[in-house]
């Protein structure tokens, strides 16, 4: 399984939300200027972007689901955003594909115009959460900071403290590892005092601790700043005001 961090450097969806966005926009901006106009030539194009930006909508859709299901941490405030930002670009390309398929009516003009205005307006809020997926929530984002050595993850069957301390073997000092145990994402940490553990989720937004900073034995999320005493899993700085729960690895 490919986590939040391991995908950073390569944001692919970014770079393919375009295409979609601009062709069907634009058949949206045809549709109403020939309507308005009463140009029928002109409305006409958009039946020919229509295709073309609903195709180039799935392609971006497989990315995004790779995003939503391995980059996205699991029980925080991103996946809300990122469920949210999924169903308004699924119902933006519904609201196109069905303006398309009535759009070859020449007797419905309005109702798919409709349709078109509907589907833009849910692509520009879907396009503001996506833009507060990257920039707030850092989905795509590289800030791995000095000496972090490269990203490391594991899946293991149990929680014990032999399993957390064997995946921790090749994790250096003020180094961190995600571990997979089912459903459960536990951090693997080397301090100045040695190995410990403890888990994934920022207890503020959810946000994924493994692919924050670790330095003197506190661990920082890269969200908000919140940080954690690695050893104990309390709080030593907000925002966050709970906890985080911690394993024993000796």
């Amino acid at each position: 399984m490919r986590s939040y961090a391991s995908i950073k450097g390569h944001p692919v969806h970014p770079m393919l939300v375009v295409y979609p966005f601009a062709f069907l926009t634009g058949a949206f901006g045809f549709n109403l200027a020939g309507t308005a106009a009463r140009r029928r030539d002109v409305a006409n194009v958009s039946q020919y972007l229509l295709p073309t930006g609903i195709a180039a909508g799935l392609i971006a859709a497989t990315p995004g689901l790779l995003d939503y299901t391995h980059s996205v941490p699991p029980a925080s405030s991103g996946k809300d955003r990122a469920t949210r930002h999924a169903l308004l670009n699924s119902a933006a390309l519904g609201l196109f594909t069905m303006s398309w398929l009535l759009g070859k009516s020449r007797r419905r003009q309005l109702l798919p115009l409709a349709m078109q205005a509907a589907g833009s307006a849910a692509m520009c809020v879907a396009g503001y959460l996506g833009g507060t997926l990257v920039y707030r929530n850092q989905i795509g984002v590289d800030h791995r900071y000095a000496n972090a050595g490269q990203w490391k993850e594991d899946t293991r069957e149990n929680a014990g403290a032999a399993a957390l301390a064997f995946s921790g073997a090749s994790v250096g000092v003020d180094q961190m590892k995600l571990v997979h145990v089912d459903e459960e994402r536990i951090v693997v940490a080397r301090t100045e005092s040695g190995l410990k553990a403890f888990s994934d989720r920022c207890t503020h937004k959810g946000g994924p601790l493994s692919d924050g900073a670790l330095i003197c034995g506190k661990v920082q999320c890269p969200w908000h700043g919140s940080q954690f005493d690695v050893a104990t899993g309390k709080v030593v700085c907000g925002p966050a005001t709970e906890d985080i729960q911690v394993y024993p690895t000796e």
